[in-house]
């Protein structure tokens, strides 16, 4: 069943086109995932498909009686309610009816009006609501129902006005970023639902574990063109590989038909024929063929960091509490050069206030951080970045720096970083006020990344930025060679770029993990219950693998056993790619040169296969 037609469209800003002439449907049962770089108009559809902005030309046709909700990045809530006045303040058709019952119990003598009332009640089950939305709001961990909006975090908010748009049982569900804010629990939750329940939904998040688990079609707006892939977010990116080495031959073949079209044309021909007039006619679209390139940019840079001493930062017995809240307590570290290390936990367990005590903004309230003499950090925060009006692109990262040194005297200018984060040259000098929110984000990440630190700390990098924009962070990350902190609820960005974890258990507990998020929900699922009950009472030190009780490998062995792990199975995909190489119409230097790339791969996979193999016997002593 149809639920939603939507034809033409197009929007404009001022000069600026945000997209033109797009087309698509949304029928029942979809769960359509859009796809799209930062400032091409995604909150801008997804505003016109909720019916809170309008197209400049095309129109949005929706089934008669579908019923849509939008849930947007940041909820407009009144501060001065309370989450159960929000819950009784929004427009929910269950709340209409009771409103409708309660005038009919007053006027007793109107049967007419008084059955209409009590059938709709029986309709809409709105005998259950009261059950139905507190179980909602405790699933969601919001049980203070007294307390007022103004006083609620950014993630309970956005979980409150979740909960205003699920108890309205939507037909279609428009949800823009909706896993901004909330905590993996939380995430891992909204997954679940959406999973098991019946809803349409159409929706922009940048978090693919999101997508891979609950889309069943994906959508993606690139240079203005949608294409539809109909599975999950593994599927897209196979079909979409397809296609662009598809795009590529095209081009290829374009190219050399383009070459014997412009001969002919500097010919100059002097009988015009009709045949003739067809023919040129047809070169501009040849040449345009031609000349087509994809825009994709891989980061790959050898960065000249400035050289790390062997002590880099050391915590010594560090605690601190807020507002009676105890956020760690008696916590040692030594951070080793080289490390890559992810910071994950419930909001409010005091993940950032780490980060803010490890820079220095934040005292402890006991114990001593040592900090090595060569150490130059590099914080990105969730305040994002502050500017001054009429500032453009370029004039807000040369503030910052003018390159970055690179290996063997080479270097990247501000420029040349600006565009590998997807600001073309254009673009570099427009004003900031133009940016979008993830525009922004991605500006302020260049502005940290232009100092050239060698410890980069990143608070949730990952909030606003599109999917081709992470890749390319991603990308620029795996290169660097410093020390690495992240704080991120985007689980797929944390097990692409970190090797250990520490968990945030709450009541001043951190446990330092020796994997990547995803060997830790392994870890945490296959972990007995009665076990699990008593995780907040162990220090780091107590941690062992429920599989590998009787191992005699110590914590670094334990990290480096995962490693090598991730970095064989990073080989074998290489080898993998490189022996399809061969299978092209090579020339004997390129023959040459693949050979002795693959004998390095190989010879990789042995030497790592061996050591694992040697961790694997003293595991089993």
């Amino acid at each position: 069943m149809n639920y939603a037609s939507i034809e033409n469209i197009s929007k404009t800003f001022g000069e600026r086109v945000i997209f033109e002439n797009l087309s698509f449907g949304i029928n029942e049962g979809q769960k359509i995932g859009l796809i799209a770089k930062n400032g091409t108009g995604k909150t801008s559809l997804l505003k016109i498909l909720s019916g809170d902005d309008t197209p400049d030309k095309g129109e949005v046709n929706y089934r008669k009686s579908i019923k849509v909700a939008f849930l947007p990045q940041e909820p407009n809530l009144n501060k001065e309610l309370t989450i159960e006045e929000t819950i009784f303040a929004s427009e929910n058709e269950v709340l209409r009816v009771i409103n409708q019952y309660e005038k009919a119990l007053k006027n007793p003598e109107d049967q007419e009006a008084f059955q209409k009332a009590f059938d709709l009640m029986e309709a809409k089950q709105a005998w259950d609501f009261e059950t139905t939305y507190k179980q909602i709001l405790f699933q969601l961990k919001l049980e203070d129902l007294n307390k007022q909006v103004k006083y609620l975090s950014g993630g309970q908010k956005k979980r409150l006005a979740l909960a205003t748009v699920l108890l309205d049982k939507p037909d279609l569900l428009i949800l823009d970023e909706p896993t901004n804010h909330l905590d993996l629990e939380m995430i891992e939750w909204l997954e679940s639902f959406f999973k098991k329940e019946n809803f349409t939904i159409f929706m922009v998040t940048h978090d693919r574990y999101f997508l891979e688990r609950v889309c069943n079609e994906i959508i993606e707006l690139e240079d203005g063109i949608l294409y539809n892939y109909k599975g999950n977010y593994s599927y897209y990116l196979d079909k979409k590989e397809a296609r662009i080495e598809v795009e590529k031959t095209n081009t290829d073949k374009a190219k050399q038909l383009y070459k014997k079209e412009l001969d002919w044309m500097r010919k100059q021909p002097k009988a015009r024929t009709t045949k003739s007039k067809s023919r040129i006619d047809d070169f501009s679209e040849i040449k345009e063929k031609a000349s087509k390139r994809r825009n994709d940019h891989v980061v790959q840079l050898e960065i000249n960091m400035e050289r790390m001493g062997n002590k880099v930062v050391e915590l010594h017995s560090i605690s601190k509490s807020y507002e009676g809240k105890n956020l760690f307590e008696k916590f040692n570290y030594n951070f080793q050069p080289g490390e890559r290390l992810g910071i994950i936990g419930k909001n409010g367990t005091g993940k950032s206030t780490f980060l803010n005590t490890l820079t220095g903004s934040i005292k402890p309230d006991s114990g001593k951080i040592v900090i090595g003499e060569t150490i130059k950090f590099g914080y990105y925060t969730q305040k994002g970045i502050e500017t001054k009006q009429g500032q453009k692109v370029i004039d807000i990262i040369r503030e910052f720096g003018d390159y970055i040194p690179l290996k063997k005297g080479k270097q990247i200018s501000a420029q040349q970083l600006l565009e590998r984060f997807l600001f073309d040259r254009k673009k570099q000098y427009d004003f900031v006020e133009k940016l979008s929110g993830g525009e922004r984000k991605r500006l302020y990440l260049c502005t940290v990344l232009i100092q050239n630190p060698n410890f980069l700390i990143l608070d949730e990098p990952t909030n606003d930025l599109d999917i081709v924009t992470l890749n390319v962070l991603e990308n620029f990350l795996l290169d660097f060679p410093g020390c690495l902190l992240v704080v991120s609820h985007d689980r797929y960005f944390m097990d692409k770029i970190v090797d250990h974890l520490f968990v945030f258990r709450g009541k001043g507990v951190i446990e330092d993990f020796p994997g990547n998020y995803s060997d830790f929900r392994t870890y945490e699922e296959s972990t007995p219950n009665e076990v699990a009950d008593k995780k907040e009472s162990k220090s780091k030190n107590d941690w062992k693998s429920p599989t590998t009780d009787n191992q005699k490998l110590s914590y670094n062995e334990q990290k480096e056993y995962k490693k090598l792990e991730r970095e064989i199975a990073k080989f074998e995909k290489e080898k993998e790619k490189l022996q399809q190489e061969f299978l092209k119409d090579l020339n004997e230097e390129e023959i040459k040169n693949k050979s002795i790339e693959l004998q390095k791969i190989t010879n990789a996979i042995e030497e790592k296969t061996e050591k694992w193999f040697e961790l694997s016997a003293k595991m089993e002593e």
